[in-house]
Formats: C-alpha cells, sequence, structure tokens
C-alpha cells in the first residue's frame, strides 16, 4: 500500500515514506489478528505521513545520511503519533477515525488503551535499535511526556467558558507541535552542523504544528465530516473549546455561554446555532488569520536555512498544510 497521495509530486520522498510504512507494518506484531488489522487500517486510511516527511526533509540536509536510521527515526515519530490518537479517540469517545471505525468503537476502551500503549512499545524500539545517541533519546522521552502533559491539560480544561487563548496556545503546543517540533529536530541532528541546525528545525516544525493544529481546528467548525473523516463540532460537543470558540466568545460571550455550560449532550440544533454565532462573530477568521501568522514565522525560518533541494520541499508542504481543507 501507498502513502497519501499528497506525495505523488515528490517521488524521492513517496519512496522513503512508502519505505517508512513498511517498517511500521512490519514491527506492529499483535497477536490478535482483527486488532493488527485495524491497526494497520489507520496506518494506510488517509493519513499523510507528514511528521515522518519533515524528519525525513531535514535529514536529507546531510551529505552523510544514514538512509535506514532516518527512517527507522521517522517511523519511530508516526508510531508515536498512532498512539496519541488511539488515546485521544478513547478520551474523546469518538467512533470514527480517517473515516475508519476506531478501536474503542469496535471493541472497548481497554483494548485501545492497551492497543496505544503497545505502540508506544514499538516506537521505543524502533529507537532503541536506530538511534541510540542518549540526546535524541532524551529528547523523544521529554516529547512523550510534553505530549502527554498537553492532553492532561486539555482534559482539565473541558467546559471551562472561562479559558484563555494563552491556555488553548500552551496546551496545543505540548499536544501537536512538539510533536511536530521533534519531527523536524530527529531529522536534523543526523547532520553534520548537528545542534545548531537542529534547534533552527526544532522552532520551525514548533510553528508547524501550532499552525498546524489552529486549522484543524477551524476544520471542527466548518468542513464537512466526510471529508475530515470524523464527527463534525467533535471539539465542541465534548466541552473542548478550541481558537474559533475562544475568539467568538471574547465578543459574544453572552450569546455562547448558555449552550457552553450545558455538560450535558448538546443537540445538533444547538451545536449548529454556536456554529452560527462563531461564523458571524468572525471567530473562524481570526482563527484562520492565526494560523496563517504561525505559518509565515516557520516559513521566514526555513528561507533563512542552508540552501539545499529539500528547502523548497519545506516551504511548498508547509504553505500546503494552511491551505487544506480536511
Amino acid at each position: 500500500m501507498s502513502v497519501h497521495p499528497l506525495w505523488d509530486d515528490y517521488p524521492s520522498l513517496q519512496k522513503e515514506l512508502d519505505a517508512i510504512a513498511l517498517l511500521i507494518e512490519e514491527n506492529i506484531t499483535i497477536k490478535n489478528p482483527e486488532v493488527q488489522e485495524k491497526i494497520k487500517k489507520l496506518l494506510f486510511s488517509g493519513g499523510k505521513f507528514l511528521r515522518p516527511a519533515y524528519s525525513i526533509l531535514f535529514s536529507n540536509f546531510s551529505s552523510s545520511r544514514d538512509a535506514k536510521k532516518a527512517q527507522a527515526v521517522a517511523a519511530a515519530l508516526e508510531v508515536l503519533h498512532m498512539a496519541t490518537l488511539v488515546h485521544d479517540d478513547v478520551i474523546d469517545e469518538s467512533n470514527t477515525r480517517r473515516g475508519q471505525e476506531t478501536l474503542n468503537s469496535s471493541y472497548n476502551n481497554r483494548v485501545a488503551i492497551y492497543t496505544g500503549d503497545y505502540l508506544f512499545t514499538v516506537c521505543f524500539r524502533l529507537l532503541q535499535k536506530y538511534a541510540q545517541e542518549a540526546s535524541v533519546l532524551q529528547l523523544d522521552i521529554k516529547g512523550i511526556e510534553n505530549i502527554l502533559i498537553g492532553e492532561l491539560d486539555q482534559m482539565s480544561r473541558r467546559y471551562n467558558t472561562k479559558m484563555r487563548m494563552r491556555d488553548y496556545l500552551n496546551q496545543i503546543k505540548g499536544k501537536t507541535a512538539q510533536l511536530f517540533a521533534l519531527s523536524c529536530y530527529s531529522g536534523a541532528y543526523q547532520t553534520e552542523d548537528s545542534e545548531k541546525f537542529a534547534q533552527q528545525a526544532f522552532q520551525i516544525g514548533d510553528h508547524i504544528g501550532m499552525a498546524f493544529q489552529i486549522i484543524d481546528d477551524t476544520l471542527d467548525y466548518s468542513t464537512d465530516e466526510t471529508k475530515i473523516g470524523k464527527p463534525a463540532l467533535q471539539d465542541l460537543r465534548n466541552g473542548i473549546y478550541t481558537a474559533p470558540l475562544l475568539f467568538a466568545l471574547q465578543t459574544n460571550r453572552s450569546e455562547l455561554e448558555p449552550f457552553l455550560l450545558k455538560k450535558e449532550k448538546i443537540t445538533d440544533e444547538e451545536a449548529a446555532t454556536v456554529l452560527q454565532i462563531v461564523v458571524a462573530s468572525g471567530g473562524l477568521k481570526k482563527a484562520q488569520d492565526l494560523a496563517l501568522k504561525y505559518t509565515k514565522k516557520a516559513l521566514q525560518k526555513i528561507e533563512k536555512l542552508p540552501e539545499n533541494p529539500n528547502k523548497k520541499i519545506l516551504s511548498r508542504i508547509t504553505e500546503q498544510i494552511i491551505n487544506r481543507d480536511y
């Protein structure tokens, strides 16, 4: 199976991403064939492999890169991402992911949680075999810690109408931006000019991750669920307040708060009303502008990188993220 058609225009990168997908598939060896098949469907059901792609692109700045090592590190990062998705679905009580039935929906929360935990072990197995430098492993462990703290912060702020934009940005910095930053850093660390270049890459990844999550949150308010592969307004229904809603609350709190203080299930009609208020108040547009701000920061830093054919690809892919509609 091949990775997302996004990479059709980049045949060399696509070839490496196909090798990464195969490596992940080979390392998933759960004895339960049904669960194993579910994981593989998640792997090949529309995920863009953005994180491993950024890792590979930054590793290609090196003239003496070890391709197998670069692919293994990138594979570990994608497996880590998959593990967080499985756990996310349990927390959010999601029934679908990328158009597929989730593990927690097919089986139960216990099976899903253990599967997510198993994927963490696959991640570390790949890192242990191919990335033995203590600093890389240490950063990966710290990165995982930050990701989990971001998830816990999000859970603790559910249904919190007093949540500030600063809280939201700190939350997604740990939850999403950390993994993008880690992906860019892990690829760049393999180059000759390791630490300085790797720190540049980390900052670029952080800005990209912030933009990516903000756009993802705007799509929850603006895109048909058949495109995004999960129920629309899922975060709103779960009491998770993201950029579009937080911007709308700044000007329309009195209209919105009565709906948000209802911790029981919000009806479809109520969700539609909230959506109308968010759009009318400019919340969606302000969130999109914020994502564009982070994207521009990333592009400016990419422009300052050493000359390399992969530099243009980094810019093109980063611009595509801001313009995506699913």
